[in-house]
């Protein structure tokens, strides 16, 4: 059995160093309560860009510019080190940590953003880092398309984990990507939320037959700067919740075992076990004896893509 955490907590929004140096203390109190793996949600760091459900397609011009600005001064840069804090605290504590963030190209353009997921290993290494395939609707003004590079399962001491960002998780070929790689812990932050998004993650559950945990984006009102343009009009001080979280651990067969978390903020612990995982596929293993490759195969494109090649 492996004890895992999930910080279902806001970030201090538009601000790297101040969510990375929360996101170290949140993991320590995660450790204090036992956990072994510890799970964030999707562009935790600095934050989902919820205002583009908001503003007018094609319109709110300065806006948009003056937000993407200080979103791409507060996205990470892999290369330059900016996840050292959290590689570090993950060696310190002997422990596995997966992180979503906004991400900045530090090799090509050094514009470009992707909504990205890490894996960092107790050894403080990054395991897997994976770019969202497919942004949704007014995401593709913020982040870059991602490739197959990212779409691994790794080895930890809970367990195979892969992951897949939000409505990634719609995508049922992405899916069996991680399947077919003997996912044991299928982790999807997300900012979605809501009974009919716990739906689909049962039905993850039921159809891979491996454990689910969604980690959900909780954001309030006050989290929001006081210096934020537009404040006022986009977050009215009416609207106390803007994002509920509903993170939730899910068993291999689709029983949700702890959460959802819902318009709570805090650290949601649960037990796992991976070896569940083998036993629950004895009647359906969709890329193992339930499946017909005489009839149906899926090529993967898993090499990384660039633009341009120097020679």
């Amino acid at each position: 059995m492996t004890k895992l955490a999930i910080i279902q907590e806001s970030p201090v929004l538009l601000d790297r160093s101040k969510t990375i140096e929360k996101a170290v203390q949140l993991i320590q109190q995660a450790v204090s309560k036992g956990a072994e793996l510890v799970i964030f949600p999707e562009a935790y760091i600095s934050g989902y860009p919820a205002w583009i459900w908001r503003l007018r397609p094609g319109g709110d011009w300065g806006v948009s510019e003056e937000l993407h600005s200080r979103l791409l001064d507060s996205a990470v840069d892999i290369d330059a080190g900016d996840l050292k804090p959290l590689c570090d605290s993950a060696k310190k504590n002997n422990i596995t940590i997966v992180c979503g963030l906004n991400e900045r190209d530090g090799k090509l353009s050094k514009a470009t953003l992707y909504n990205s997921v890490v894996i960092i290993g107790k050894d403080g290494e990054i395991l897997n880092r994976h770019r969202k395939l497919m942004p949704t609707n007014p995401e593709r003004m913020v982040w870059g398309f991602g490739d197959g590079s990212g779409l691994n399962v790794v080895d930890t001491p809970a367990g195979r984990v892969g992951t897949l960002l939000c409505w990634e998780n719609y995508m049922p070929l992405a899916r069996y990507a991680l399947y077919s790689q003997g996912v044991e812990l299928y982790v999807a932050p997300t900012y979605d939320s809501g009974d009919d998004w716990l739906g689909t993650m049962q039905h993850i559950a039921r159809e891979g037959r491996c454990w689910v945990i969604c980690s959900g984006v909780a954001l309030t009102n006050s989290d929001i700067p006081s210096d934020f343009p537009d404040r006022d009009t986009l977050y009215p001080a009416s609207e106390e919740w803007i994002n509920p979280g509903d993170s939730a651990v899910i068993a291999p067969g689709g029983e949700i075992v702890e959460g959802p978390m819902r318009q709570e903020k805090g650290i949601l612990i649960a037990e796992v076990d991976a070896e569940r995982v083998g036993i629950s596929k004895r009647d359906l293993d969709i890329t193992g004896h339930y499946s017909r490759p005489d009839i149906f195969t899926l090529s993967v494109d898993m090499q990384a893509h660039s633009p341009i090649e120097f020679k």
